[in-house]
């Protein structure tokens, strides 16, 4: 089950940064500040059997956005004032809780609160090999800011997804 993140949850999503996401390596301060400026946007996933023990196997961190992707492990300081796209910065779940189907309900989950602020398009980075995975969710290649895709890796996909006008 996705539940809203709180603070109390940044040390296991830490944790699970560092398990899921080894060579992209970001500072506790990224997670934080992504909670601060925009919560309805980072949930935690609870995998069911696991909820009575509270442990967290998964996360998403999402915003508002304009303009080229943020560089990795890069503070925001604000949000902007008129965005165009919804990013996704991260979505992270750890190996007992891939397959569930926890990444495609948040995904969509995220789709929807995208339409509804109204905003046109959905885009993120791509990495570890999971350009397939947003594919299946209706994402495309889209050329990105060279520079800032750098620091993601080899591998790295600028993607987006076109919404259609409500």
């Amino acid at each position: 089950m996705w539940r809203p993140m709180t603070e109390t949850d940044l040390p296991r999503v830490g944790t699970i940064a560092a398990v899921v996401h080894p060579g992209f390596p970001e500072d506790d301060a990224v997670f934080a500040e992504r909670l601060r400026l925009y919560p309805q946007g980072c949930h935690v996933f609870v995998q069911d059997g696991l909820a009575q023990d509270g442990l967290l196997t998964g996360y998403v961190l999402s915003h508002p956005w304009a303009g080229a992707p943020p560089a990795l492990n890069s503070l925001l300081q604000r949000l902007p004032q008129k965005p165009d796209t919804y990013y996704i910065h991260d979505l992270a779940l750890m190996p007992a809780a891939r397959g569930s189907g926890a990444g495609r309900r948040i995904v969509t989950q995220l789709i929807e609160h995208a339409q509804a602020a109204g905003l046109p398009r959905l885009a993120l980075v791509a990495v570890n090999n999971s350009a397939a995975f947003w594919q299946q969710h209706g994402f495309m290649p889209r050329p990105g800011d060279a520079a800032k895709l750098a620091s993601y890796g080899a591998d790295a996909r600028f993607m987006h997804r076109i919404l259609p006008p409500t």
